[in-house]
């Protein structure tokens, strides 16, 4: 028997992944012990271009029951093992973000450590020779981890691409089948408690009404109820991130596919690519102050793969956070909450972790205001590292255009400067324990932008040199050992999805 004062029904207003993600989690935690019902209209469009991931993503898929064979062929996804950074740090430089690990787990102190050791005693090896999800980057090939820690796959670590478009349509499907009640329309008004100032209901344009205890705001750019009904206000952060447009446009498969996602810097912003099974996804993102969208427009269909298969689609945008996304019993998921550009491919990741967090502080009908408060710390605290992270991407670079300049010379943010600082210094890399973005990805990110360790952890001179060199060396032979014995990546994809 369930407590009186349980929440029996929530209200999701706003469709496409984050309102179908949010729906799918829900309805697969409570079962039929909470009522859900989402709010969406056919006639507003959703962004809908977030198609890359990070491997956060497999733990959602996991939570909710996803088959990945079947979840693979629903949404035409491939595989990712990380990020290629072209013309970033300088013209003419390439780098690669990860997934997994650089080098293995030794005794003693952390592998980078004993890498940054080497390198100052003289050893060659690059960082991208200690990774295997790199080297199969490379090659087209792809291998999923596996859990013996003595195999060179457990340092593998993998996410996805895929259709965002057929994702949200995989979800419903799945949530309607679970009792989530789907109601076509657009928002009218806003039913509040003249007492609480909580909402009740909202009300259609047709006048049905939509009783609940609990809101979930997944109405996107326009929040329409953690703004509009709640008042909570948008902390701008384009001082630091100035990209504040997008175009983006799919174009033909031309080749075999690259296991990854490639970023490539433009003069005023950065190209993603993204290969599909049917498609290939591109975008230019750019700051509007350094470019018009005619030239944006332009330069991203000068740069296609292939023919291009619809017009560019725009896309606005101001880099930012809502301080509480949840308020009262409104909560903020997906775009409503905040938004970072797709750099590191955050956007599903931020939505999935709201929803996460809701479910470990989800509220009796009494809506405690200690668990909001709590909500809101945590998230704020995952906004905040992804903001720095993608902050340094754009100011460590000698890229002479206005946008790079900026970006080049203005005042970060104190947590930044102090991370950068040690690791010059020191070599160490200083993360809190719940911290999206881990050391690997620090690690790449740091040194593929130019900034150089000038020491290590004193805990690396306890090993003798010679052999700490012969064991760096070995773990990079390893890996260039493995790589050509993996399948290709088209290769790997058939074979799970059946059409090998």
């Amino acid at each position: 028997m369930q407590a009186p004062d349980r929440v029996r029904r929530v209200v999701i207003l706003g469709g496409g992944t984050a309102g179908w993600m949010t729906a799918a989690a829900l309805s697969r935690s409570f079962g039929d012990t909470v009522a859900i019902t989402l709010l969406e209209s056919d006639a507003i469009g959703t962004v809908g271009v977030g198609e890359a991931t990070i491997p956060t993503i497999h733990w959602f898929n996991e939570l909710i029951g996803i088959d990945e064979a079947d979840f693979l062929r629903a949404t035409k996804a491939t595989f990712k093992l990380g990020i290629e950074f072209v013309d970033w740090a300088a013209s003419g430089h390439r780098y690669f973000h990860p997934f997994g690990q650089f080098g293995a787990t030794l005794p003693g102190v952390a592998f980078h450590h004993r890498w940054l050791k080497a390198q100052a005693e003289g050893m060659d090896v690059p960082l991208s020779a200690l990774s295997l999800a790199t080297q199969l980057a490379a090659e087209g090939r792809f291998a999923k981890p596996v859990g013996d820690p003595r195999s060179i796959l457990s340092t593998l670590g993998y996410a996805y691409h895929f259709d965002a478009g057929l994702y949200a349509a995989f979800l419903r499907r799945r949530s309607e089948g679970a009792g989530v009640v789907r109601v076509e329309g657009q928002l009218r008004s806003v039913e509040r408690d003249g007492d609480t100032g909580l909402l009740t209901a909202l009300v259609t344009e047709r006048g049905e009404r939509i009783a609940g205890d609990l809101f979930i705001d997944c109405s996107g750019f326009r929040a329409l109820l953690i703004a509009g009904e709640m008042g909570e206000g948008y902390e701008d952060w384009s001082h630091w991130l100035p990209c504040d447009r997008a175009v983006a446009v799919p174009c033909a498969r031309v080749a075999a596919t690259t296991p990854f996602t490639r970023s490539t810097a433009r003069a005023a912003g950065w190209q993603w690519r993204i290969p599909l099974q049917h498609r290939t996804g591109n975008g230019y993102v750019y700051a509007s102050r350094y470019l018009s969208d005619d030239e944006a427009a332009a330069t991203l269909m000068a740069n296609l793969d292939g023919e291009a298969l619809a017009e560019p689609r725009f896309l606005r945008f101001t880099a930012g956070t809502r301080r509480r996304p949840w308020r009262g019993n409104v909560v903020a998921i997906g775009l409503s909450s905040g938004f970072l550009e797709p750099l590191e491919s955050t956007s599903i990741h931020l939505i999935q972790s709201g929803i996460a967090k809701l479910l470990t502080l989800f509220p009796n009908r009494n809506h405690d205001p200690a668990l909001a408060d709590r909500f809101n710390t945590v998230f704020a605290r995952d906004m905040d590292g992804v903001k720095d992270f993608l902050i340094l991407h754009y100011h460590a670079t000698t890229n002479p255009d206005p946008l790079w300049q900026h970006c080049r010379t203005m005042a970060l943010p104190e947590t930044l400067v102090a991370r950068e600082e040690q690791y010059r210094r020191s070599g160490r890399i200083i993360l809190d324990a719940d911290e999206l973005f881990r050391d690997a990805s620090w690690l790449a990110v740091l040194n593929g932008q130019g900034i150089v360790a000038q020491g290590y952890n004193p805990l690396a001179d306890a090993i003798d040199s010679a052999t700490n060199r012969a064991q760096v060396r070995q773990i990079a032979d390893v890996v260039a050992r493995a790589a050509p014995t993996l399948p290709l990546h088209d290769a790997a994809l058939a074979a799970i999805i059946g059409t090998a």
